[in-house]
């Protein structure tokens, strides 16, 4: 069987992390799927999901590392193309990746006892973020 929602929300600027664990376990709630996966792609190329354990001091260090590695700046090949500003958006974003894969065990999520799912905003501006949900299983 397979069963598929999206998640939509708004995100604040670069850096806006979100738990969105309760929200894919819901969507796993409602498909009745006990046994299969949970794959979870954000839909767009400067965001990104993955899991890490959602705690204060993760949600600061995860977008401060990722500024380090791909600071803002219009010396970037996609800023000579776009002019758009947000060429490291695009690199932070595919550094991560787009999408993550989680086993379904007797209807939960099978994660770890510290971790979570999460959406990450790369982008240099508010945006509204589509994520698709898709369970597999029976």
């Amino acid at each position: 069987m397979v069963f598929q929602e999206s998640l939509t929300f708004d995100t604040k600027n670069s850096g806006d992390m979100r738990d969105i664990t309760r929200q894919v376990q819901a969507i796993l709630d409602r498909s009745g799927i006990r046994t299969g996966i949970a794959h979870v792609f954000n839909v767009g190329s400067t965001a990104a999901v993955g899991t890490i354990e959602f705690e204060p001091g993760l949600e600061k260090d995860l977008p401060r590392e990722l500024g380090r590695l791909f600071p803002p700046g219009r010396h970037y090949g996609h800023e000579a193309a776009w002019h758009d500003g947000n060429g490291h958006s695009h690199l932070q974003a595919t550094l991560l990746g787009p999408d993550c894969t989680v086993p379904v065990q007797d209807g939960r999520l099978k994660l770890g006892v510290w971790q979570q799912l999460f959406h990450l905003e790369c982008d240099i501006k508010p945006r509204r973020r589509e994520v698709m949900v898709t369970i597999v299983g029976e």
